[in-house]
C-alpha cells in the first residue's frame, strides 16, 4: 500500500508537545532516550543541510516535517538545499575543502573517510544513539567511523531489489524468478527474445551503477582489495564476473552504458526494459500514477540471484549524515541530529520512506512499513545484508577514492562495451586502484 501524507503525520505524534518546550530544549526529557546527551544550540544558530534529491515524496515530507518541528521547538531555522545524486559527493567535496558552504551532508558511502578531518567528532551522539535503540548494523557503522571515532551517523541503506514484471517473465517461460546466476542469463535471454528486455546501468550511476557493477564481482568471488587493503581486482574470479557481465550486457536494451540513476527508472516506466534493480522508488512511481496501474499490479520484487560464491551479496545505497567543522553552530547541529533520530521522528520518517530507507539503528527494524506488502519485503534485510564498498579490506581514504573514481563501475563498462578486453579493463581498474591503495 502507498503510505500517505496523513499517515506519514500520524506518525510524528507529540511534535506539538516538543514544540512546546521552545528555548527548553536540551533538557533531558525532550529526548525519548535519557542516555543521549543534550545540545543547547548557539545564540542566533541557523543551519543548512545538503542532501540528495528525493525519489520518494512522502520521505521528504516526513523529513521536512521532523525539521519543522525541530524549528519550532529551539527557534533555528534549517534551509535544506538538494542535489541529484551525481553532485552530492562533488560539492561536498568543495564545501570541504574550502571550509565554506553547508553546515552539514547527506553523504554517500565512505565520502566522510575522504575528508575526516574536516568533520565534526559525533561520537557522543554515535555511541548513545545506538545504546539507546539497539545499535547500529555493523556494515551502516562502519561507514561513518574511523577507528572509534564517529566522523558522521549512518543514516539509511536505500535497500536495491530486482523490479520485474510478473507477466513478461511468465510469457519468456519461466513460472517462477531463478535465483542463481546462471538461470537469470537465462531468463535475460528469453526475455530479449521476447522483445521485453532487461537493462541495468553500466553509466557513472551512484546508486545503480555501483550496486549493480558490486554484485557482478561479489557474486563471482571477486575483491577490489584483500584483508590487508593490497589490491587484488586482478583475478580468475573477476575475469569470471566480467565475462559474465559481457553476457548480459548483450541481452540489454542498447545505451545502457550511459544510464545514470534515473535512466533505468525512466526505462521501465515507459516499457522499454521490464527488468532492472532499482530501490522501491520506481513501484511507487508506478502505483501513483493513475494511468499506470496495470503496470504497478505487475510489478515484483526479488533480491538478486546467488552467483558462484554461494551467498548473497549485495552492496546497497547506504547514506550517512556528517556536520562539517566549518559551521558556525556545531551545537545547534548536534541538536538537530539528536532530535531526528528520536523514535517517534525516525519511524515517522521510515514509514513516510515507503520501504525506500532502511533503517540504521536495530530498534526500528520492526517499522510496520516492511510488513505493509510484500513489495517491500526484499527491501527489508539492506541495513543488516550490506556489504561495505571497501570489502575485503579497511574503510578510508582508498575505498572512498576508489569508488568516487568509479574504478569498478568503469571496469565493467569498458569490458562490456568491448572498449577494451577483459584482461585489459582488469589491468585498468588495478592500476588505477594502486593509485589510491598506494597513498
Amino acid at each position: 500500500m502507498a503510505i500517505t501524507r496523513r499517515q506519514v503525520l500520524a506518525g510524528t505524534t507529540g511534535l506539538a508537545a516538543t514544540a512546546a518546550l521552545g528555548g527548553q530544549f536540551g533538557v533531558k526529557h525532550a529526548f525519548a532516550q535519557d542516555s543521549v546527551p543534550t545540545f543547547t544550540p548557539e545564540e542566533g544558530a541557523s543551519l543548512r543541510l545538503l542532501r540528495w534529491v528525493p525519489f520518494v515524496k512522502a520521505e521528504e515530507e516526513a523529513w521536512n516535517a521532523n525539521t519543522k518541528a525541530f524549528t519550532e521547538a529551539t527557534g533555528v531555522e534549517v534551509r535544506i538545499d538538494q542535489e541529484s545524486w551525481e553532485d552530492v559527493r562533488p560539492k561536498a567535496a568543495v564545501a570541504a575543502n574550502i571550509g565554506s558552504g553547508p553546515d552539514m551532508v547527506m553523504g554517500w558511502f565512505d565520502d566522510a573517510h575522504q575528508y575526516p578531518d574536516k568533520l565534526v567528532d559525533v561520537t557522543d551522539l554515535g555511541t548513545s544513539l545506538g545504546a539507546a535503540h539497539g545499535g547500529w548494523y555493523p556494515g551502516l557503522e562502519g561507514y561513518a567511523r574511523r577507528g572509534d571515532q564517529f566522523i558522521a551517523l549512518p543514516l539509511c541503506a536505500i535497500g536495491n531489489a530486482i523490479c520485474y514484471r510478473q507477466s513478461h517473465m511468465e510469457a519468456a517461460g519461466f513460472s517462477e524468478f531463478p535465483k542463481d546466476t546462471q538461470g537469470f542469463l537465462e531468463l535475460c535471454k528469453a526475455l530479449q527474445a521476447k522483445g521485453t528486455p532487461a537493462g541495468f546501468p553500466h553509466g557513472k550511476a551512484v546508486g545503480d551503477g555501483n550496486n549493480y557493477a558490486h554484485w557482478l564481482l561479489w557474486s563471482h568471488g571477486g575483491k577490489m582489495v584483500d584483508e590487508q587493503g593490497k589490491v587484488a581486482i586482478n583475478s580468475a574470479e573477476t575475469k569470471a564476473a566480467v565475462e559474465y557481465a559481457k553476457a548480459l550486457y548483450a541481452t540489454y536494451i542498447p545505451g545502457t552504458e550511459s544510464w545514470l540513476d534515473i535512466n533505468n527508472n525512466r526505462a521501465f516506466m515507459a516499457g522499454q526494459v521490464s527488468l532492472t534493480a532499482n530501490g522501491v522508488s520506481l513501484y511507487y512511481s508506478a502505483k501513483n500514477d493513475p494511468a499506470m496501474a496495470d503496470l504497478a499490479e505487475d510489478i515484483r520484487t526479488v533480491n538478486l540471484p546467488i552467483g558462484p560464491v554461494g551467498e548473497s551479496v549485495e552492496l546497497h545505497q547506504t547514506s550517512t549524515i556528517s556536520i562539517f567543522n566549518h559551521t558556525k553552530f556545531p551545537q545547534a547541529a548536534k541538536a538537530y541530529l539528536a532530535f531526528m533520530y528520536q523514535a517517534d521522528k525516525m519511524n515517522a520518517w521510515i514509514e513516510g520512506a515507503s520501504a525506500y530507507c532502511c533503517q540504521p539503528l536495530k530498534a526500528f527494524e520492526n517499522n510496520p512499513v516492511w510488513t505493509s506488502t510484500p513489495i517491500h519485503e526484499p527491501y527489508s534485510r539492506a541495513s543488516a545484508s550490506l556489504r561495505p564498498n571497501g570489502y575485503a579490506g579497511p574503510l578510508g581514504y582508498a575505498s572512498a577514492g576508489v569508488m568516487a573514481d568509479y574504478v569498478l563501475v568503469d571496469m565493467f563498462a569498458e569490458a562490456v562495451t568491448g572498449q577494451r578486453s577483459t584482461e585489459e579493463a582488469i589491468a585498468n581498474a588495478e592500476r588505477r586502484a594502486n593509485r589510491y591503495y598506494r597513498l
